[in-house]
């Protein structure tokens, strides 16, 4: 399950965009580090897709995707210094696969702190960014010595000096020019700038009516991304999305029929969880297969680029090891013929094999042997 963790100056809605996400559960209040201990929270998240084919199988059981969250508390300047909650913050993000910044953009007199989501942008980037430059000075002279003797060890000297770099010019490593292999060879280190980012711009009620304006700043400081991309801009290592958390945290507090009713009434469209949930795959390269009888049916995570062998490892690692092949059909081809057995009739199942690379939307029956 991938983890995400919410970064941001303390008032900037974190709290908020757990209760959206989570249905409720994190304290929100106007002051800083309300949140002490991250708050972790899991969300289903919804496809029509699996709804369909579930549907079609009559299944007994739907089981979809899940995503983890962490609302961790609030980052102020010096907080790579150890100001604020300092060292236990930090320690809060390296354990989350991608860092969801949350920047204020939203006006309240009654909430203290600034409302220029730039303003949000350059503490966390900086503060960020100092952290990792501490951890790779003091690794690189650490790697330095023990490369005199090791010769393995010059990919990641290497890498270390070019982070070194970009990170003393202020630049976070997600959105440098690092190579793959680059990063490749940072990965042990576990920098806080080198996983991806997810921006969630936090609107008020008036700028969700016409967000452009708001977003096409900070979607052009994130390495120039379209601010004509509706209400999320694919970027160089980072993501833009707007919306109001405030609107959405007390929608998810509702029942389902009223849930809908209000967002839909305030032009809000389907929510907060399908719009994250979307720009989250998109930003780590995630894609979904399906599985469906009349037992189950159920969504699978897999990364862009896997085998078909890989992807029947999620499910179990003997579907792994013994794999012979995979029954595969797109789901909507699936949906027009009505049941396996009618596509199968109709020469729509293809049978692939270790050489496979499943493709978002697939859905397959593993056959296999150990």
């Amino acid at each position: 399950m991938e983890r995400f963790g919410f970064v941001g100056l303390p008032n900037a809605g974190k709290s908020s965009l757990y209760n959206a996400l989570a249905g409720g559960g994190a304290l929100a209040a106007p002051y800083a580090f309300a949140t002490t201990d991250p708050n972790i929270g899991v969300a289903k998240v919804p496809d029509v897709r699996l709804d369909r084919l579930a549907e079609m199988s009559s299944s007994k059981k739907v089981v979809p995707t899940s995503v983890e969250f962490a609302d961790i508390g609030g980052l102020v300047e010096g907080a790579s210094q150890g100001e604020g909650l300092g060292n236990k913050f930090l320690a809060g993000i390296r354990e989350v696969d991608a860092i969801v910044f949350v920047l204020r953009a939203f006006r309240d007199i009654d909430v203290p702190g600034p409302s220029d989501p730039l303003e949000h942008l350059r503490v966390v980037e900086v503060e960020l960014a100092l952290a990792d430059l501490d951890t790779t000075e003091k690794q690189l002279d650490k790697v330095r010595r023990a490369a005199k003797g090791d010769m393995s060890l010059g990919p990641a000297l290497a890498a270390l000096g070019k982070a070194v770099d970009q990170l003393g010019e202020g630049v976070p490593l997600y959105r440098s020019d690092l190579s793959a292999d680059d990063r490749t060879a940072l990965r042990p280190f576990f920098l806080l700038t080198d996983k991806p980012v997810l921006a969630v711009v936090n609107l008020d009620e008036e700028q969700v009516m016409d967000p452009d304006p708001v977003l096409a700043p900070v979607c052009a400081e994130l390495e120039g991304a379209s601010s004509t991309a509706g209400p999320g801009g694919a970027v160089a290592g980072a993501q833009v999305v707007g919306m109001c958390v405030q609107l959405e945290a007390e929608a998810a507090l509702l029942p389902e029929v009223d849930r809908v009713e209000m967002l839909e009434g305030l032009g809000l469209g389907e929510g907060a969880l399908p719009v994250f949930v979307r720009a989250a795959y998109h930003l780590l390269g995630l894609r979904t297969y399906f599985t469906t009888g009349e037992k189950e049916s159920r969504a699978w995570t897999f990364r862009a680029g896997s085998s078909a062998p890989e992807c029947a490892g999620r499910i179990h690692t003997d579907f792994q090891r013994g794999f012979i092949r995979a029954e595969t059909i797109r789901w909507d081809t699936l949906l027009d013929k009505g049941s396996w057995s009618g596509a199968r009739d109709s020469g729509l199942v293809r049978s692939e094999g270790k050489d496979y690379f499943p493709e978002d939307g697939d859905v397959m029956e593993f056959r296999f042997n150990v």
